[in-house]
């Protein structure tokens, strides 16, 4: 295989070698190629120009032996058979082309048999052409100069007479208001002016001068009118630089003008189209704010001045680009103003159409000022602001329906639950309508909204998180924080805490929904930053705890005013025998009846448990009463019986009095029944009393007791509560004898049927 390969390759290039030698290749090339083979001869010399057979055969008798030299006997014979062949096929190849070329060398000899006498025939015409041409041009020329001569002269004379028309000229051009024709010719007669205004056209001089100041000032008048075109005032301008008048006063006067123009530009009136509610019908709404009719703008006149000066004075960009600033700064201070009026969300929407319409008026003519970055920074702060305003108003609505509650409105039917309700509906119809102007802001198809999107539904969150943690300290200060617990009502003390319940179980949630479904298109993103619903519901579950422990204290503080009375104003040493039950009672009583009051219109009511006294409780105040009564005849006794009574509260049952207060009717009401007599228990030993003052307070405390029976929800502990005063009377008692059980439950039958009485009286 190799073999063949070396014998193809071989072929190949004898084949190029050949058709090299057939047509003439440079001798130079072959003379170089000839030397190069001479000096270094091999066995493949054979095939190049300079092919020497003795150094061949001699280098082949060299190197091959007498079987190597047969077989390259063999091949050279099939190599010289095949060059022969390969001729033969190159010279019939190329026969018809030589053929074609000798036919088209002997038509070409044909055809140029008769040109050369055609030739010869052309050349005597030009000859004689041209001599009789020269002939002309001598004959004419002292004619032809004459005549240039005159030209001349009369171009001469003709730029004369236009000087000494010129003042004409340009009256008429003034008449015509042709001012750019009336230039073009002063311009042009000003080198002539120059150089000859002194002496010969010095008349002509001065009066071209009077008229042409006449056109400089009506050029002025002309840049400074605006009821011309913008290219009448540029050509004006233009014109007067020609005229080397100096134009700067006039850009100064001009821009003062514009800047005169920008502070009376009124940009506060009102741009809605159609000042109708735009949430009546949200369809309709949709459909009419597809395409919103484009608004009459104020500032084209203003932006028609401004373009038409920036083709005056390409030059003036920055003074042109600060009053667009300016421009576009005093649109966002009116929408600023309007925003701290409560604007609606429609009126913002048109004046921030109304706004972008001019930002993208000023682009169209001025794109040098990049009016579009400065107005969407200058419009997230108006939106951002707008946003915030909506939550304040929000709040203010809520903490003026709160302030509704009046201190003594507690005779009203239903006041508290009313005050409840409307701060309940305004806590969640205000949130709806804040998502709802929000949501048609952004569906307006507007420039800027589109661009400040993202950034909206943003700040609505951390707007509601923000909102939420106001309200919380609001709430604070209507409660009375650092007020005076008289000069706050309680009724609001409870409202608010029951609002705070509200919001922790029911209102963050819809609000929440709210968002998803108005602004995000869906379910809302709890992973958000900008509003996190956990930590509202803690704050407001702690706060309505705390608000809670506020009523209470408050009211039980009220209470404790009207014990603190009754204990400290008679003389308990000489306390009279008790008649009846004291006032107190019947005070105390309606206090708690107004606490019943206001609980019921906004507590719910909880689980019915009622505690009984144990028996170890019954035994240990049946106890009580037997040792009271065996005292009656002898003090000592008494006082040893009191130590033994001592001695049983150490053993008997442990009771729980004070427990977690729940937002329920009956645990509030009877955390303050709990408070009020352990207060009183505490006022009873700061006294001493006789036996008619102790045996006072076993007579108040044994009508309580069956009072407060069916009004409290722990039964048990009111009645250890009013045992426990009544020990503490006795331990304060000079002569503790308690009353008789027949003169006690005549009093208080007495009082009962009393009361009775007096009911309807009182409805």
């Amino acid at each position: 295989m190799a073999t063949d390969d070396v014998s193809m390759d071989d072929k190949v290039k004898r084949t190029r070698d050949l058709l090299s030698s057939f047509y003439s290749q440079d001798a130079s090339q072959t003379s170089v190629t000839a030397n190069t083979t001479s000096r270094f001869a091999t066995l493949d010399t054979i095939n190049t120009t300079s092919f020497d057979a003795d150094q061949y055969m001699n280098l082949l008798v060299h190197k091959s032996n007498l079987e190597g030299l047969l077989q390259r006997h063999v091949e050279m014979a099939a190599e010289i058979k095949n060059l022969d062949t390969d001729l033969q096929m190159l010279v019939y190849e190329n026969y018809n082309k030589f053929i074609s070329a000798t036919d088209t060398i002997k038509r070409m000899k044909n055809n140029i048999v008769g040109m050369e006498v055609n030739m010869e025939q052309l050349l005597d015409k030009i000859m004689s052409v041209q001599s009789r041409s020269d002939g002309v041009n001598t004959l004419l020329f002292e004619k032809r100069e004459h005549i240039e001569k005159l030209h001349r002269t009369r171009n001469l004379l003709r730029k004369v007479q236009f000087i000494y028309d010129l003042p004409t000229t340009l009256q008429k051009c003034i008449k015509s208001e042709a001012y750019s024709d009336a230039v073009r010719w002063y311009t042009g007669a000003m080198p002539i002016f120059k150089a000859y205004g002194d002496s010969s056209f010095q008349d002509c001089k001065k009066a071209s001068e009077e008229v042409m100041s006449v056109i400089i000032s009506k050029l002025e008048d002309k840049v400074s009118s605006d009821s011309e075109s913008i290219q009448a005032r540029a050509e004006a301008v233009m014109l007067l630089k020609q005229l080397d008048f100096p134009v700067e006063n006039l850009k100064s006067k001009l821009l003062e003008k514009l800047e005169q123009f920008l502070e009376e530009l009124d940009l506060s009136r009102d741009t809605s189209v159609d000042s109708a509610n735009p949430h009546e019908s949200t369809n309709e709404g949709i459909e009419s704010d597809s395409i919103p009719p484009r608004p009459e703008v104020p500032t084209r006149e203003f932006v028609e001045a401004v373009h038409a000066y920036h083709v005056i004075f390409p030059d003036s960009e920055l003074h042109l680009v600060k009053l667009m600033h300016d421009l576009t700064t005093r649109h966002f201070e009116v929408a600023k103003q309007q925003i701290q009026e409560q604007i609606s969300s429609a009126k913002l929407s048109n004046r921030l159409r109304f706004i972008w319409t001019d930002v993208l008026l000023i682009d169209e003519v001025l794109p040098e000022a990049g009016l579009q970055d400065f107005a969407f920074e200058a419009a997230r702060v108006a939106v951002k602001q707008y946003v915030t305003s909506l939550f304040s108003h929000l709040l203010h609505e809520i903490s003026d329906t709160l302030l509704q509650i009046q201190k003594d409105g507690v005779g009203e039917e239903y006041p508290l639950r009313a005050a409840l309700e409307a701060s309940k509906n305004a806590l969640i119809q205000g949130s709806t309508k804040v998502l709802s102007d929000i949501r048609y802001l952004l569906d307006e198809d507007l420039g800027l909204i589109l661009k400040l999107r993202d950034m909206v539904i943003s700040w609505v969150q951390e707007g509601f998180h923000t909102f939420f943690k106001q309200l919380n300290d609001q709430l604070l200060l209507l409660s009375g924080k650092n007020v005076p617990t008289d000069k706050v009502p309680s009724g609001l003390v409870l409202v608010i805490a029951q609002l705070s319940v509200f919001i922790e179980r029911d209102a963050i949630s819809r609000i929440i929904e709210e968002i998803g479904s108005s602004l995000l298109g869906g379910s809302y993103e709890y992973g958000s930053p900008a509003f996190v619903p956990a930590e509202i519901r803690h704050t407001f579950r702690s706060a309505s705890e705390k608000f809670l422990q506020r009523y209470i204290s408050m009211r039980t503080q009220r209470i404790s005013i009207l014990l603190r009375k009754r204990l400290t104003t008679p003389n308990w040493i000489k306390h009279k025998e008790p008649r009846e039950v004291h006032m107190f009672v019947d005070l105390f009583l309606q206090e708690l009846g107004v606490v019943g009051s206001e609980v019921k219109q906004i507590l719910p009511q909880g689980l019915t448990r009622r505690h009984s006294r144990t028996e170890s409780n019954g035994s240990t105040s049946s106890s009580r009463s037997t040792t009271l009564r065996d005292n009656r005849s002898n003090t000592n006794r008494a006082r040893s019986q009191l130590l033994e009574t001592h001695l049983a509260k150490l053993f008997k049952q442990k009771m729980e009095i004070f427990t977690k207060v729940e937002q329920t009717q009956e645990s509030v009401v009877m955390t303050i029944v709990k408070l009020c007599l352990k207060s009183l228990q505490e006022l009873v030993r700061l006294h001493t009393f006789n036996r008619s003052g102790f045996q006072q307070i076993q007579l108040d405390m044994q009508y309580l007791r069956i009072t407060l029976k069916d009004s409290t929800e722990d039964e048990a502990a009111i009645e250890f509560l009013l045992d426990e005063v009544i020990v503490a009377a006795a331990e304060r008692c000079v002569d503790p004898s308690p009353l008789e059980p027949a003169i006690l439950d005549r009093l208080v039958q007495a009082k009962l049927a009393k009361t009775m009485d007096q009911e309807p009286v009182v409805s």
